[in-house]
């Protein structure tokens, strides 16, 4: 059980510096993260389905080029998996 103020910094964490939220149209994945940090890696659910979530740092900016399962999509927003999948890897780089 998570207190008022834990359960608060755990969703400003994750959702806005991190910057995994749930969206109606799919996963967004646009990380806010400090300069110094290299990267890192998380796995969210959502919507039954596991994203494997792994962000670089290739620039001093926030600007987010995501690939999900290899393939590069627009925006930052990563759309449901079709055909049953219950597993996405992406890739986030940060330039």
């Amino acid at each position: 059980m998570l207190t008022g103020t834990a359960a608060w910094n755990y969703y400003a964490i994750t959702q806005w510096i991190l910057g995994i939220r749930p969206t109606y149209s799919g996963l967004q994945v646009a990380p806010v993260i400090p300069s110094r940090w290299s990267g890192f890696t998380a796995v969210r659910r959502f919507r039954g389905v596991t994203y494997r979530i792994a962000v670089q740092r290739s620039g001093p900016g926030n600007s987010v080029a995501l690939k999900v399962d290899g393939v590069p999509v627009p925006g930052d927003i990563v759309p449901p998996p079709t055909g049953g999948r219950t597993e996405v890897l992406v890739e986030a780089t940060l330039t």
